[in-house]
Parts: structure tokens; C-alpha cells; sequence
């Protein structure tokens, strides 16, 4: 897929080294085509580690992508330069009146606190009521996830009794849904969180439609409203060595962290850790911008 992005954004020049196209903005307006508007609301801290890992999930489908980086205008966080921001960044203030085909919405690590104690959570509630009308299919990812379930549906979070860590095994439940088509009965996918939301919450709803879950680390992906809103309770987008550096983090800040399950080869940190996910990721962000967005949204946005 040819991802548009503004020429000068440093995870171009990362993605073009993994030979991944990369359209810039120049080559992009002589193509007669209109791509696909997709918004990406980064609510994590290292933005630019954020923006490789899902601008490489999305690189896999011969749809034309035109990037629009979100932060929030209420909260600004301390580990992304100013000038990155400036630069590569609007707020939702500044695409309040536009309509977008589709929404990323990220986690954030926020999951400990109370939703309404987290800075920018009016303002988050603003762009999830937006969405609604503004956007063709939004995903949530990880505590965007549990955020949008909140507030949408009521659904509370519940705390773990330890970190869910690692890579988890997975098996499809509705394999007619287009938005796990091509996946294997049993699949893998990172978690990294403290909170999870129960499944039997969930069915108390019939509008979600839960489409694939775990043994040990309980529901990944839920539907609702024929995929207009999507919800992933992990993280598919990750790297071969985010865990590797959540770990690391954790430990150097002095936390009780085990090592992340089924990663290592070994169990050993410093190891390569083996990379078992990324076919399922890339399938699945590929489902979702193929029958969710380009397949439904008009033409004239």
C-alpha cells in the first residue's frame, strides 16, 4: 500500500530502509485517484515509535492512505519534541469540520487511573462523540479500547491482578466476519496492560459481537455496529522488540514486571525475541481498511 506522508516525517526514511512504499505528497497529488483519509489519534508517549509501528501495519493493500496525525490540545506530553509535534501534528480542534474514512485511535498508559482523571478525558470524549458522525470505522487499540467501551457502552475496566505480558494465543470465534478473514484458527498477539474488561460485560450488550478471545488473556477484538466501531484489546501493531523495551523500562524504573510470556526464546531477557504475530496483524489491519472503510465509505466524503 502507498502510505502519503508529509516528506519530511522521520518514519518515512525508517520505512523506505524496510523497503515499504512510501508516497510523499509531491508524487501523491499527480496520481488521479482519491485516497483513503485516515486519521491516527496518538495518544502514546514516544509518538514517533508509535507512528513507524502502525504506518508499517497499514502498508499492506494496493489502497492509496493519506495519514492525518492527531494529538490532544488539552494535554501535551513531555516525551516528543515540541517541534515534532508542530510539525507533524493537528489537534482535534483542527479537523473538527473535516470527515475522515477511517480513525486510530491508540492505547495510552493511562489504565491505572479512573477515565475521568486521566487530563485530556473531555476532550477524548469529544473526538469518540465525533467519531460517530465524522468518521466512517474507527479502531480502538488497547486502552483506547477500554476508553471507548466506557464511554459508549458503560462498560467498566477491571484491574488485573498482575501486568498482562507477552504474546498470547488467540482462536477466532466468528470466522465469517470479513475482519478476521484469512486468519488461522488460533493465532498470536502482544499484550501489555493492567486492566482488562470481562467478558461477560460485554455480552450484556447485543450490539458487540466478540470475534476472537483468549484463554489467559481473556477478549481481543470486539465489534459493534457492523464495524463501524472496532475494538483491539491489545497491541498488534507492536514491533519484535517493543515488549523487550516495556520490560526493560519497567525494571529500570524499579517495577514488578515478569518477563513477557512466550517471547523470549529462552525466557531469557536480552534474547531476539521470536516474532509470531505480525502475519495476523498485517491481515487484520488490511481487513479493516478493505471491507470497513474502503468497501463502505463514499466517495464524496
Amino acid at each position: 500500500m502507498p502510505i502519503k506522508v508529509q516528506s519530511d516525517l522521520p518514519a518515512k526514511k525508517i520505512l523506505e530502509d524496510e523497503n515499504i512504499f512510501i508516497m510523499d505528497e509531491t508524487r501523491a497529488l499527480h496520481q488521479d485517484i482519491r485516497p483513503l483519509k485516515i486519521a491516527i489519534l496518538n495518544l502514546m508517549p514516544n509518538k514517533e515509535e508509535t507512528e513507524v509501528q502502525l504506518l508499517r501495519s497499514l502498508s499492506n493493500t494496493p489502497l492509496q492512505v493519506d495519514v492525518t496525525f492527531l494529538t490532544t490540545g488539552t494535554y501535551v506530553g513531555r516525551h516528543t519534541p515540541t517541534s515534532h509535534l508542530d510539525q507533524f501534528y493537528l489537534t482535534c480542534k483542527d479537523v473538527k469540520n473535516q470527515k475522515f474514512d477511517g480513525l486510530i485511535i491508540t492505547g495510552a498508559p493511562v489504565e491505572l487511573m479512573e477515565f475521568e482523571e486521566v487530563d485530556y478525558w473531555d476532550e477524548l470524549k469529544m473526538i469518540m462523540e465525533w467519531s460517530k458522525t465524522h468518521v466512517t470505522s474507527t479502531l480502538h487499540i488497547c486502552w483506547a479500547a477500554q476508553a471507548s467501551l466506557y464511554y459508549h457502552y458503560g462498560i467498566q475496566k477491571r484491574r488485573l491482578d498482575k501486568k498482562m505480558f507477552g504474546i498470547y494465543k488467540h482462536r477466532v470465534l466468528k470466522r465469517r466476519t470479513p475482519f478476521v478473514r484469512g486468519f488461522d484458527d488460533v493465532f498470536y498477539a502482544p499484550h501489555s496492560r493492567y486492566t482488562t474488561v470481562l467478558k461477560e460485560d460485554i455480552e450484556k450488550h447485543g450490539e458487540l459481537e466478540i470475534l476472537a478471545e483468549s484463554e489467559e488473556a481473556g477478549i481481543l477484538i470486539v465489534m459493534a455496529n457492523e464495524g463501524k466501531q472496532i475494538f483491539i484489546m491489545g497491541h498488534p501493531e507492536y514491533d519484535r522488540i517493543s515488549l523487550d523495551q516495556e520490560y526493560k523500562r519497567d525494571i529500570n524504573k524499579g517495577l514488578d514486571t515478569q518477563l513477557p510470556i512466550n517471547y523470549y526464546p529462552s525466557d531469557m531477557a536480552g534474547e531476539r525475541p521470536i516474532l509470531t504475530w505480525r502475519a495476523h496483524a498485517n491481515i487484520m489491519y488490511t481487513n479493516w481498511l478493505n471491507y470497513y472503510v474502503y468497501q463502505v465509505t463514499p466517495y464524496e466524503l
